[in-house]
């Protein structure tokens, strides 16, 4: 049951100071203003975050929660972005595209991770910031952890550069392509786009622009043994490609309720062959542009055994 692919234990972080972000509202058309006071938005947020955590944990999921207590990083609540962390040890820091979403990085995270995990390096890109680089983690990235290869949208959020050299140290194939929504705005990041489990694959292919790209991704995808769940534009508007994959009492895909509302019948089960859908309740949180795939950062990392005093 336990797969690469998808981690037994994830990181969230309990967003205190939820709002729309005004930074990334330029280039993120996922991104809407909420109804309500921000005191209410706020709350809201609160209570969908602890609901999506007891949710998580009552289906087997270990799930390390960090309140953020400042009003400087409204997007907290998606630390999928700013590190990843791999089998065999490795940990990666990454670049942040908005200024504010810079301050999101907490090493207090890290160190978490070096105490329950067996880490053995952490590679920090976040100097190359001040170079103009960015690289959003597995937001910008959708990684196949089986057949190493780097699912990455282009787009301001991952540098061509920065994703090279990522890919060489992590030892993963950068497959970069173009894609677009009906609005002929550029996906800000790929894993709105798609989402990689065991056995299957959610993605949009009408959005990737090139065609024959386009076919290089489907093929890539049957390849490395998944089947491809094809997703609409309608879908993805709906956030049916921001799912992950996890390893609980049983496989499950992690999900929003609207994104599950979004899929039909076939494809849902489709997905069931092999992951029971598991919806959580996030409306407020998907205001920000992001569901519930941007919520959790996966911990691909061995558990440290506890030896008892």
């Amino acid at each position: 049951m336990t797969s690469l692919q998808a981690p037994a234990a994830v990181v969230m972080v309990r967003p205190h100071q939820f709002r729309s972000n005004p930074e990334t509202q330029g280039d993120n058309a996922f991104q809407i203003l909420a109804n309500g006071s921000s005191g209410t938005i706020s709350a809201q947020a609160l209570a969908e975050f602890d609901s999506a955590v007891e949710t998580l944990r009552g289906a087997g999921v270990l799930v390390h929660v960090f309140d953020d207590m400042s009003e400087d990083t409204p997007d907290s609540v998606f630390p999928n972005n700013w590190f990843s962390t791999h089998a065999g040890g490795h940990v990666a820091v990454y670049p942040m595209f908005a200024g504010n979403r810079r301050k999101e990085r907490r090493w207090d995270v890290i160190e978490l991770l070096k105490r329950n995990y067996r880490v053995q390096d952490v590679i920090d890109y976040s100097g190359l910031e001040q170079d103009g680089l960015s690289l959003e983690g597995t937001g910008a990235m959708v990684l196949d952890h089986i057949g190493r290869i780097a699912y990455t949208v282009k787009s301001n959020r991952a540098d061509p550069v920065l994703l090279e050299r990522f890919c060489t140290h992590f030892n993963f194939e950068p497959m970069v392509f173009e894609a677009k929504d009906a609005a002929g705005r550029d996906i800000y990041h790929t894993n709105v786009l798609m989402g990689i489990g065991t056995e299957y694959a959610l993605i949009c292919l009408d959005m990737i622009v090139d065609p024959c790209r386009r076919a290089d991704v489907a093929e890539r995808l049957e390849e490395t043994g998944r089947r491809v769940i094809d997703l609409t534009r309608e879908q993805i508007a709906d956030f049916a490609g921001n799912a992950l994959e996890l390893t609980g009492d049983k496989r499950i895909l992690a999900l929003s309720a609207k994104a599950l509302d979004a899929l039909r019948p076939d494809q849902i089960a489709e997905i069931e062959q092999s992951a029971e859908p598991l919806p959580l309740t996030i409306p407020t949180i998907e205001t920000a542009g992001g569901s519930v795939r941007c919520m959790l950062a996966g911990i691909h990392l061995s558990p440290r055994e506890r030896t008892s005093a």
